[in-house]
C-alpha cells in the first residue's frame, strides 16, 4: 500500500514496440528505508510509433505512464527515473514539433511536482523486462 504522504519514484523505459514503467516508493519498515514497488505497467505500441527515436519514445513512455498512474501521481511529489538524458531536453524544447508540443502540454500539469533524474542503463535492468515483453 502506498503512503500518500511520501514521494514516489516512477521508473520508465522504452524499447522497440514496448513501453514499461514501475511506480516505487521508499517507506520506513523496522526503522530502515525500504524501496518497494507499488505498480507495474507494460504496454505495446503501434508500429508507427515504434519508429520513433529513443528520446521521443522515452517521452511517450512518460506520458503513457502519467496517464495510467494519474490516480497515484496527481498532486504528489515524485521523481521520474529514466536512462535517456534527452527527455529533459524534449520537455523543455522551445520550438517542438506538433507531437512533442502535445506531449509537453499533457505533461505540464505534473511539472511542478515532478523531477526528472537520469540514471545509467544498468539501473534499469529490472524494468527492461517490462519494455521487452513481446
Amino acid at each position: 500500500m502506498p503512503d500518500w504522504k511520501l514521494p514516489f519514484k516512477l521508473y520508465i523505459d522504452a524499447c522497440g514496440e514496448q513501453l514499461g514503467a514501475a511506480l516505487h516508493q521508499t517507506q520506513i519498515i523496522n526503522d530502515k528505508p525500504v524501496e518497494g514497488p507499488i505498480c507495474f505497467i507494460s504496454r505495446q505500441i503501434k508500429p508507427t510509433k515504434a519508429r520513433y527515436e529513443a528520446s521521443p519514445m522515452e517521452c511517450l513512455c512518460l506520458l503513457r505512464a502519467l496517464e495510467i498512474l494519474h490516480y497515484y501521481l496527481d498532486g504528489k511529489v515524485f521523481d521520474v527515473i529514466t536512462d535517456c538524458n534527452a527527455v529533459k531536453s524534449l520537455l523543455n524544447m522551445k520550438t517542438p514539433n506538433r507531437h512533442i508540443l502535445r506531449w509537453q502540454i499533457a505533461i505540464q500539469e505534473y511539472r511542478g511536482n515532478m523531477t526528472i533524474v537520469h540514471k545509467t542503463a544498468n539501473i534499469h535492468e529490472a524494468l527492461d523486462g517490462l519494455s521487452r515483453v513481446f
